[in-house]
């Protein structure tokens, strides 16, 4: 049933047309009366029974109810405090940053939950390497009686700590985005006045991570996709790794391309910028000098035609 209801598309009488697609009696069999009335007209198999029309009245109401919700959850619904590691968390504050945030609603003991959470992963991982901390994701379980450890244990366990913190408390949340699949996934995005749900899903299909990864690409202001940077680099390196003092910086490029290259921490805030701004084809050598920054792990980036490349460089002095 989730598989339909989570459809906007849908008038409340499409949904119970769905809800009853076993029945050989189609609600288009259903001749309207009057304002809010319907009259069943014959069939041999479902004759205008009380009890088929009680069945088809209770199914409206269902479906008007949750069209109220999913026409509700097109905005987020903020939730703030602490998430499981005991570290604070504003889910407004993440989104007015400019992250896309992934919520992951399980079941406890839902086998068929943590294979989509390691597929969003992965694609998320492929996002963060080109916009570092832009992708924030929660593991919220669905029932609020499910506690810290569990959250976290389930997590840890199911390796899906790169990405989704543990949450507890997860009722309300996914009650309010549309209702509990297996599991209900819910991408969040905009800053301000524009928040807004990206993409909502109570019946994850393989195919949906490239809908969430081209939302998301979207979001960062990348219309173009991270595969394209194949075709405009052949990669991106620095020598030496780790660095104490000068390290050289390598791009080649396929096509005449403006490139930019700067040093960013691991949270993308730029420390450096590497005097490298040119039009330019072909093998692009420069060299950078790593001796002013603290011992620690940066980002080399570099910017070919507004797209973005990263490469990490470790300072160790």
């Amino acid at each position: 049933m989730g598989v339909f209801l989570n459809r906007t598309d849908l008038s409340p009488l499409q949904i119970i047309d769905k809800l009853l697609y076993l029945n050989p009696l189609k609600i288009s069999d259903a001749v309207p009366v009057a304002v809010g009335e319907y009259r069943v007209s014959g069939s041999k198999n479902h004759p205008n029974s009380n009890s088929f029309q009680m069945k088809y009245f209770f199914l409206l109401t269902i479906a008007i109810i949750f069209s109220i919700v999913s026409s509700q959850a097109q905005s987020p619904l903020q939730f703030a405090g602490y998430d499981c590691n005991g570290n604070s968390v504003d889910l407004f504050t993440d989104l007015d940053s400019g992250k896309a945030v992934i919520l992951l609603f399980y079941m406890p003991n839902c086998g068929s939950c943590p294979p989509p959470g390691k597929a969003i992963q992965t694609m998320s991982s492929y996002i963060t390497d080109v916009y570092p901390g832009m992708v924030k994701g929660y593991a919220f379980p669905f029932q609020n009686s499910t506690t810290c450890t569990y959250s976290s244990d389930w997590v840890n366990s199911n390796h899906l700590g790169a990405l989704f913190t543990p949450m507890d408390s997860g009722a309300t949340q996914v009650a309010y985005y549309g209702g509990f699949g297996m599991p209900t996934i819910v991408v969040l995005g905009g800053a301000g006045q524009d928040k807004r749900v990206l993409f909502s899903t109570l019946a994850f299909s393989t195919g949906d991570t490239t809908i969430m990864r081209d939302s998301i690409l979207a979001l960062l202001g990348n219309t173009s996709g991270i595969s394209d940077l194949q075709g405009t680099t052949s990669g991106l390196s620095v020598y030496p790794n780790p660095a104490s003092g000068k390290v050289s910086v390598q791009i080649e490029t396929g096509t005449f391309a403006r490139l930019f290259l700067d040093v960013a921490d691991l949270k993308g805030k730029q420390i450096a910028v590497i005097p490298c701004e040119k039009l330019c084809k072909g093998t692009v050598h420069v060299q950078f000098d790593t001796s002013q920054l603290p011992n620690g792990n940066y980002l080399i980036r570099a910017r070919v035609n507004e797209k973005i490349i990263t490469k990490k460089l470790s300072v160790v002095h």
